[in-house]
């Protein structure tokens, strides 16, 4: 069986690799060499994605798991906060629930009218620079740089330190193991600095109430902090601009959506489910034995879960390389499922369908700058994005 290098190329910006299609139908959970250099097992089919991810027996780390990267920790899921943070059984459930109650429904409502104004205001930035202007710059970055600043009571000042930060935890090949090393060390200072402040004067934000609570060291105050951060904008402002671009890429989807915002919703989970550049996937650690796609992997295998390839899955969504702006249901993965799927997921589907709303309501006539094949992805993080989505109107 052939073992190929993953992550793979994209034959052109918006279009998945080629490999999704090829590996579901014929090798579904397929021998894979990550960026490390370690071997891995790549499952792509969705009903396997599905049942890896919800089995709670499987953490994302083990003492000998693949690393993704061949720096000292390996990567994100073997760091430092990896290590610090709960990732298994009733701690990791407990300390979700300490969480997640900051990004329940209810309290999204509540929040959205203050993205709405943010949103709004960015775009008046925009028109005020005039055309052409980078929607990732302008809007896909620094929406939800704001939203989880102020969620957590930390200054959107300092937005270019958390962008640089949130790369070099994120990197794959990007960044030297000393730049990894200096800013994973400056990060978790900053973290420990706010939450001692937080701690002389406690405000309205999730460390503050965290802090009150009690229950948690500083050194797993710190890391949560640390991770929100990172997971609370990187992701979703690199799905801000895919969304667009994705949109704006066959115009008749672009004016759908201007003659009917009904579709805003459906809409923002058929782009998360066609993202082509969904990042590296979800990695989980074998502790036992485990029948996936009628191949027994044993204890101790490494598995990369492919949720963008899961998400194309023909024996899920009818027709599922078009993109339906109407579809129902939708049972993406890009989420991922089970004990350790997206806590933020109900603020990012906010913030997505906030950004896209205001863009067709103040900016009905925008189009790409740039043909779509000119985009330029982001390459060497375990992220996908592109480095800027040119628009104009």
């Amino acid at each position: 069986m052939e073992t190929r290098r993953f992550p793979f190329r994209n034959p052109a910006p918006l279009t998945p690799p080629d490999e999704w299609a090829e590996l579901r139908k014929q090798c579904p959970v397929a021998p894979v060499t990550l960026p490390s250099g370690d071997p891995a097992m790549l499952v792509t089919r969705h009903a396997d994605v599905r049942q890896v991810l919800s089995d709670p027996r499987f953490p994302r780390a083990g003492a000998d798991a693949a690393r993704l990267t061949d720096t000292d920790d390996g990567g994100l899921f073997n760091s430092e906060m990896a290590q610090t943070l709960p990732q298994q059984g009733e701690a990791h459930q407990q300390w979700r629930r300490m969480i997640s109650k900051w990004f329940t429904v209810k309290r999204m409502r509540t929040l959205r009218p203050r993205i709405e104004a943010m949103a709004d205001r960015l775009i008046d930035d925009m028109l005020a620079a005039g055309a052409p202007a980078d929607l990732k710059a302008g809007l896909g970055f620094p929406l939800p740089v704001w939203v989880i600043c102020d969620m957590l009571g930390a200054p959107d000042s300092d937005r270019d330190k958390f962008s640089y930060w949130s790369d070099t935890m994120l990197s794959l090949t990007r960044y030297t193991q000393d730049e990894m090393r200096a800013a994973a060390s400056d990060f978790l200072a900053y973290m420990k600095d706010l939450i001692e402040a937080k701690r002389t004067a406690q405000g309205d934000d999730l460390l503050s109430d965290l802090i009150a609570g009690g229950g948690l060291d500083d050194a797993v105050l710190a890391y949560t902090g640390q991770g929100l951060l990172v997971a609370g904008h990187e992701t979703t402002a690199n799905m801000i601009g895919k969304m667009v671009a994705m949109l704006l890429a066959d115009r008749s989807r672009w004016e759908a959506l201007v003659a009917d915002p009904t579709l805003v919703a459906t809409t923002v989970e058929e782009a998360l489910r066609l993202d082509a550049h969904p990042g590296l996937g979800m990695m989980r650690y074998l502790t036992d034995d485990l029948e996936i796609g009628g191949q027994t992997l044993p204890a101790g295998t490494s598995v990369m879960c492919s949720m963008g390839a899961a998400n194309r899955d023909e024996t899920v969504y009818p027709d599922a390389d078009r993109m339906d702006l109407a579809r129902k249901p939708n049972t993406h993965l890009a989420f991922g499922a089970g004990p350790h799927s997206c806590l933020g997921q109900p603020l990012a589907r906010i913030e997505l369908q906030v950004a896209l709303s205001a863009l067709l309501r103040r900016l009905p006539t925008l189009e790409l700058a740039v043909g779509p094949a000119e985009l330029e992805p982001v390459e060497g993080l375990a992220v996908g994005g592109f480095k800027a989505v040119p628009v104009r109107w």
